[in-house]
């Protein structure tokens, strides 16, 4: 009898840390691929051009002045979303409630608009709902953070549910202040007066958000990299028995790191309701802050690398909107498109993070007599 001895056909093992460069010449090249495998499958499909469809996909986002500045706030909104909850997920505190925390910020800067319009100016209204708005996005952060420092549930679940009861509160408060009444919606808020309406920069609805966002990039990056703070995020983030035993206060970390998160979600609620929308709604944040979690993934937890990868996705998100006008396919198709770009662009984080090494064949194959 015989028996065989062969290697695996193959086997996987952790790559040593890529050089950036290497690291963005895979990504660009997985993106590449995505492009051609989506333009098969729009062929196929289809029969359209996918040149065509490409070409609609840039237009649907800066096709015209009105459309390139709504990409550009788009693009902000998600980017300040997605740099709240970065230092916790440096930490490796699951921040899955950015959509609740910034929904707090958004009803923090309503309720000073409709509560303080007759007894504040304008600009003490204005700040009001700053302070307000970050305050309440940071307790919105901070009570999860509490019970995970002291009893350490699960940050995941908690953030979480607290979504829903963020949800529930705005909503209630919807059909308090509802207007007009019986609509069980809240209007724009001081459409008249405009008390509590952030000033335009430029003649620009927008710029405001997108010099703010760019500003909180900049200081995010320099925190998490070359603070005193960001340094021990990173150390609880890669043990916490380390942490403990290089002196660092684990506890007071968490909770002052998900202090810092729902701080810039509140500030990201006082964007979209004081400068945005002029308006609360259940739906104001319309699901960015769980995007963010992916935009904060993809780019490795970098401030800057998050902001390409947030324009991406947003790119994608309005492209597909009007390849469905331009050439009468339904949602779904851009819904496939998009898709597979994303996966595309997220496995190339495998061959960045592991190697593939097939067996050698050898030209005689060991045996073994028994």
């Amino acid at each position: 009898m015989h028996n065989k001895t062969q290697e695996p056909l193959l086997h996987i093992t952790r790559r040593d840390s890529l050089p950036w460069l290497t690291a963005m010449g895979i990504r660009l090249c997985s993106l590449v691929i995505a492009l051609l495998v989506c333009a098969l499958i729009s062929v196929v499909m289809t029969g359209e051009n996918p040149l065509s469809i490409y070409q609609t996909i840039l237009y649907g986002s800066f096709g015209t002045t009105r459309k390139f500045w709504v990409t550009l706030q788009n693009i902000a909104m998600l980017l300040c979303l997605s740099l709240a909850v970065t230092p916790a997920f440096r930490m490796r505190f699951w921040n899955i409630g950015a959509e609740g925390q910034t929904l707090m910020g958004c009803f923090a800067s309503a309720a000073c608009m409709i509560l303080l319009k007759n007894v504040l100016p304008n600009w003490a209204i204005i700040i009001c709902m700053l302070l307000t708005s970050i305050l309440a996005g940071a307790i919105w952060g901070a009570i999860p953070a509490y019970f995970k420092a002291r009893w350490n549930t699960n940050e995941t679940l908690f953030t979480l549910m607290m979504n829903y009861v963020a949800t529930q509160l705005v909503a209630y408060f919807c059909v308090v202040w509802e207007s007009p009444k019986g609509s069980g919606q809240i209007g724009i808020i001081n459409q008249n007066t405009e008390l509590g309406w952030l000033p335009v920069i430029g003649g620009q609805k927008y710029m405001l958000n997108v010099v703010v966002v760019l500003l909180i990039t900049i200081l995010m990056f320099i925190y998490l990299n070359f603070s005193k703070h960001g340094y021990e995020i990173s150390v609880v983030g890669e043990s916490e028995k380390t942490a403990h035993y290089v002196g660092i206060k684990v506890p007071r970390v968490i909770i002052r790191t998900m202090l810092l998160s729902g701080a810039v979600c509140g500030i990201g609620g006082l964007l979209l309701v004081g400068s945005t929308n002029h308006t609360l709604t259940t739906t104001l944040v319309d699901g960015r802050g769980f995007t963010a979690v992916m935009v904060s993934w993809l780019a490795k937890f970098n401030p800057l690398f998050m902001i390409f990868t947030s324009a991406l996705l947003v790119i994608l998100q309005r492209g597909a909107g009007e390849i469905s006008t331009n050439f009468g396919l339904n949602q779904s198709f851009s819904d496939i498109l998009t898709g597979i770009i994303l996966f595309f662009i997220i496995g190339s984080e495998f061959f960045i993070g592991y190697k593939i090494h097939l067996r050698k064949h050898s030209s005689k194959e060991a045996e073994t007599h028994v």
